[in-house]
């Protein structure tokens, strides 16, 4: 403990040396954080925060499914909130959320409250990673709904955060290295409970019909192309899909290792079992490479990818 804090803090959250981190991601790779620190609820963090020894690097992390952990893992502290940053509520049009709310959940509890924020039905992960991804379905984002933001400083300090403040971009928000975000306050347009239950429904139905839902993927794997996606505004056109890059590429099914570009939808990156982090990471870039090559399209990583390859902690 003495390594971590540059003054005497005991967390009451559980704090684990050399954890893996492949159980905790959704494509199920990864080595291990130097530390995984899972804090009892925001106090137990920010005192921790403060505590921790400015030189040591912090790494939030949501639920994993946004996430490729390289083989040779993350030298910092990685942060994972839980239980004490789920909490849900509905006040008129308002809906509060903690960081590690799921948003599915926030959205059914919403819709039971006659708040609607059904596109966050249908995003993988939690808020935390919906607010630093400013996640998006169907043509509406977090940063069209988004009244504040809440977060802890890297010294473990309390800020409130307005849109403005994230600098939202398309699949993009910026916030200062160290900070986590802990909560944040939606306001959505009324609508009737049954209703918005049975637009989820539906949202529900098109999506497992045409993504491999039932595999262990990450999500879209790559933005669509700038200058054809969307970033939000109303004028904005969807023209051109990462999906259709890739298949033009000829690109769908393709395999490296365990991994595979899903032979349903193009654009999702698959652990048929047993892959690697570095099977996953080189067969996302042969994809770019190929839509580079056949189109002149540089695609982009939405997966965000971290740590250190197996080779970088081996030589260790």
């Amino acid at each position: 403990m003495e390594r971590l804090f540059s003054h005497p803090f005991t967390p009451r959250g559980a704090l684990t040396p050399d954890r893996p981190l492949a159980d905790l991601t959704w494509l199920r790779v990864g080595g291990p954080a130097d530390w995984l620190f899972q804090p009892a609820d925001e106090d137990d963090l920010a005192g921790f925060l403060a505590a921790l020894d400015p030189a040591v690097a912090v790494f939030p992390m949501g639920v994993g499914s946004n996430l490729i952990v390289r083989d040779g893992g993350i030298r910092a502290v990685v942060i994972r909130l839980g239980r004490g940053f789920n909490a849900i509520s509905v006040e008129g049009n308002r809906v509060h959320a903690g960081a590690a709310a799921l948003d599915a959940h926030v959205a059914r509890r919403a819709a039971q409250g006659g708040v609607d924020l059904t596109f966050l039905r249908t995003i993988p992960g939690a808020i935390g990673g919906a607010l630093r991804m400013n996640a998006g379905c169907h043509g509406t984002y977090v940063a069209d709904h988004l009244i504040e933001a809440r977060a802890l400083t890297r010294a473990g300090e309390r800020v409130v955060l307005s849109p403005a403040d994230l600098r939202f971009a398309y699949r993009h928000s910026e916030l200062p290295e160290g900070w986590v975000l802990t909560g944040a306050t939606f306001e959505g347009a009324p609508g009737d409970p049954d209703a918005l239950e049975a637009k989820m429904a539906d949202q529900l139905a098109r999506r497992d019909a045409s993504q491999p839902t039932k595999e262990r993927t990450a999500g879209s794997t790559f933005r669509n192309p700038a200058g054809y996606s969307s970033t939000g505004r109303a004028d904005d056109v969807h023209d051109l899909k990462a999906w259709k890059v890739i298949e033009i590429a000829g690109m769908r099914g393709a395999v490296r290792g365990g991994a595979q570009m899903s032979p349903m939808h193009a654009n999702f990156l698959i652990n048929t079992g047993g892959a690697s982090a570095a099977d996953l990471e080189g067969l996302g870039e042969d994809v770019r490479k190929k839509v580079l090559q056949t189109q002149g399209i540089s695609l982009e990583w939405e997966i965000m990818r971290v740590g250190e390859p197996a080779s970088a902690r081996d030589a260790e």
